[in-house]
Parts: structure tokens; C-alpha cells; sequence
């Protein structure tokens, strides 16, 4: 078989010849192109550069990072509708950035805040003139906000002094270190056991080598703390629950020849440890988690639970912006306002099997949620008028049922 041969046949079929006006069809229209033309301009001048200055900022990356691997930050998701401002350090593909400044700032409806031309500096040692929605977009895709500095929480190691009347310690948390020789386990940084006992941990670990939740070899103590009026196996799932991604798997074989897998073994740095079990006992380890990769801990956003029963009522969801939201919250807006387009026809109106015609959908209440994440903050709000002008539905809203803000 001549494989050029059948090529030089298939590209000769008089079928592939195009007619100036088939041509046409592959033509991107100016409008586009001209789209297209400026975002590859401002791709390119936008490129990263050496930052000449860098040592003025070498500290504050350095800093930043402690802060994060000591639980003195965090990480957090950033939503849609927030704005992100000069000087607050973010991650992208794993590197942290900072937004050292921005140029005269212009507000631009249609990406939702303002747009300004930044000076952002790298940990690498490189800065770039990135537009600040494009930096938005970056740290939605594949980055996080790190908050800002927080006092760390007092953390509660009791002494018998420290008891009052009616307070009972219920048990002991401890971290331990692996002495074995094993090299999976000795090879293995920040490798640390979090456990529970009712007992003092010294009497726990005393035949530490002949047990397999110790990896059957002597352990040393890291840290203990006395957890005083509370259920102590509970403060060690709450423990193990953050840590669940960084559980360390091995098996270790008894002295009778059983193979065993521990479950207590974590690979996580010590300081952020410390941040977890101080978390627990304010109360605030639920709003976060641990991210693995960044070595740090990771702000989750909480939204109230609604405790509304909407059974019976139509209600519609909608998603609407931040200002908007907080203009329906004090009353100086009473309406909301949706284009009736192809795509939202089903849910705004409905045809009427028994004369064809379409007719406006009637919601008693609108579910409203502050950007396109269900995790934000929301209300319910009573509909008491429905009306369609210019291909527009509008909805004039009453009372505001439930307003749901974030814990």
C-alpha cells in the first residue's frame, strides 16, 4: 500500500476545495479578534520580571510562612464577590504572591468590583503588572487568600491549680515521637502519634516497644495536655478527623507474628498540632482543616443552618452580588430583577397545556445567595409581586423571612 499516494488522493478530491465564500466561514469575526488581540497584549505585558528590590520584602515572605506553619494564619477560599486589597498575601499553584500596590483603581460592572493594574511580588523574587482581576481569577482557580495575623488562642494546659470546684480532668492528649529503627519510620519527618488516655501518659507508654499503636518500639513524649471538663475520646476524633488526609500507613508485626496497622500516626509539623489541639479547645476547629500540601491549616467558610421549613412554598434561588444583597438587608432595594433568555425560561415561566400559551412562574419566596458559592452568606425573602416588562421579570419582595450569615 503507498500511504503518499492515497494522502495525495484524499487532499486532490475535488470535494476539499473551498469557494471563497466556505473560506469565509473559518474567518474570526474583527469583534472577536480584536478581544482576542488584547488579551494577548495584555498577557504580554503583563510577563514577570526580576524584582530589583526584592530583600524589602525576603522578610515577609519568611514571616508569612512561619506564620502559616505556627496556625498564626491560615488559608481560606476566596468568593466571587470579594474584593481582595493592597498588601494581603495570596497563594497561587503553591507560591505565595504579594499585592504590593495598585494604580488608579476604575469600578467595571460586568467582572463585579474594581480593576486596576497592580504591582504584585513574588516569594520567588519576581513581581509582575498583572491586572487585579486577573489576579482575582487566579487565586479563584487554583490559589487562597492567607488571613491576616491573629492572636494565637490561650491555650489551656492545666496544673491542679488551675481547677476550680466541680472541674474534673477526664483524660490526657499527647504527641509522641517514634524512636524505631524501622526506615519507614525513622526516614519519615514530622511523623507524630496523637492519642487519648484516662491514665498519665508515662504509665500509657511504659512498654511502648511490645505494643503495635506505638510501631512495638520506645516512643518520647512531645507533648501532653490535660482536657479538663470534657469527653476526651471525643477532643481525639475531632483531632483525627482534621488530620485524616496525613494519616500515616504502616504495618508492624507483634511479638506473636500478628500483623497490625496503627491509626494514630500523623505526618503533620509540630507547631501546627499545637494550633489544632489549641483550636479544639476554643471551640474553632470545625471552621477549618488541614491542607496537606501547604503544611498549614485551611479557613473552610460556615454558613448558618436555616431552620425555615419551606415545605409547601415556591421558592426560587437566585444568585445576586454582595451590594445588592446588603441594599435588600437594609431595605433601600425591594426588588430583584432577572432577564427572561432562553436559559431561564423553564424556570421563570411555564405554557399552559390548555391554551399554549406561556405564562409568568409565581414564587412565594426567593432564596438569595451573596455570589455563585452555596456556602455564602444567604436570605429567604418573601415575593409579593411578580411582573414582566422589556424581557425583564421582576420580583418585589416583602419581608425578609431568614437572613443567614457565616459562622
Amino acid at each position: 500500500m503507498n500511504i503518499e499516494k492515497e494522502l495525495e488522493d484524499i487532499f486532490d478530491d475535488p470535494l476539499l476545495n473551498l469557494t471563497e465564500r466556505e473560506t469565509e466561514l473559518f474567518d474570526i469575526p474583527a469583534d472577536m479578534r480584536r478581544v482576542v488581540e488584547q488579551r494577548n497584549k495584555a498577557d504580554y505585558v503583563a510577563q514577570r520580571r526580576l524584582c530589583e528590590n526584592f530583600d524589602d520584602y525576603r522578610h515577609l515572605f519568611q514571616q508569612v510562612q512561619q506564620d502559616l506553619k505556627h496556625g498564626r494564619r491560615s488559608l481560606v477560599r476566596l468568593a466571587k464577590t470579594e474584593n481582595i486589597a493592597a498588601g494581603h498575601f495570596f497563594v497561587v499553584s503553591g507560591q505565595l504572591v504579594l499585592l504590593e500596590s495598585m494604580d488608579d483603581a476604575m469600578w467595571t460592572e460586568n467582572v463585579r468590583g474594581i480593576n486596576a493594574r497592580t504591582r504584585c511580588v513574588y516569594e520567588n523574587g519576581t513581581e509582575s503588572n498583572i491586572l487585579l482581576q486577573t489576579l482575582r481569577k487566579s487565586v479563584m482557580t487554583d490559589g487562597y487568600v492567607v488571613t491576616e495575623t491573629q492572636e494565637s488562642t490561650e491555650r489551656t494546659f492545666f496544673s491542679n491549680d488551675d481547677l476550680a470546684v466541680g472541674d474534673k480532668v477526664t483524660g490526657y492528649i499527647y504527641v509522641l515521637r517514634s524512636l524505631s529503627d524501622a526506615p519507614a519510620v525513622r526516614n519519615q519527618p514530622n511523623l507524630y502519634k496523637i492519642g487519648f488516655s484516662t491514665n498519665a501518659v508515662e504509665e500509657r507508654i511504659a512498654n511502648a516497644e511490645h505494643e503495635p499503636t506505638y510501631l512495638m518500639a520506645p516512643v518520647e513524649v512531645v507533648a501532653t495536655y490535660k482536657v479538663v471538663n470534657m469527653h476526651s475520646q471525643k477532643f481525639e476524633d475531632l483531632v483525627h478527623q482534621v488530620l485524616k488526609a496525613v494519616q500515616f500507613s504502616v504495618t508492624v508485626i507483634d511479638d506473636q507474628g500478628m500483623a497490625h496497622e496503627p491509626k494514630e500516626w500523623f505526618v503533620v509539623p509540630l507547631p501546627v498540632v499545637d494550633s489544632i489541639i489549641a483550636r479544639i479547645l476554643d471551640g474553632t476547629i470545625t471552621a477549618y482543616s488541614y491542607n496537606a500540601e501547604m503544611q498549614c491549616l485551611e479557613k473552610t467558610i460556615v454558613r448558618q443552618a436555616s431552620a425555615f421549613d419551606t415545605s409547601g412554598l415556591k421558592v426560587l434561588t437566585l444568585n445576586i452580588l454582595k451590594r445588592q444583597f446588603d441594599e435588600i438587608m437594609n431595605g433601600t432595594k425591594k426588588t430583584v430583577s432577572r432577564e427572561l433568555k432562553q436559559s431561564a425560561l423553564k424556570k421563570l415561566t411555564y405554557v399552559d397545556e390548555a391554551d399554549g400559551k406561556r405564562y409568568l412562574r409565581r414564587y412565594d419566596a426567593l432564596r438569595l445567595y451573596v455570589g455563585c458559592r452555596k456556602n455564602g452568606e444567604s436570605a429567604l425573602v418573601q415575593v409579593v409581586d411578580t411582573t414582566c416588562h422589556d424581557g425583564m421579570v421582576e420580583y418585589r419582595i416583602g419581608m425578609i423571612i431568614e437572613h443567614l450569615g457565616l459562622l
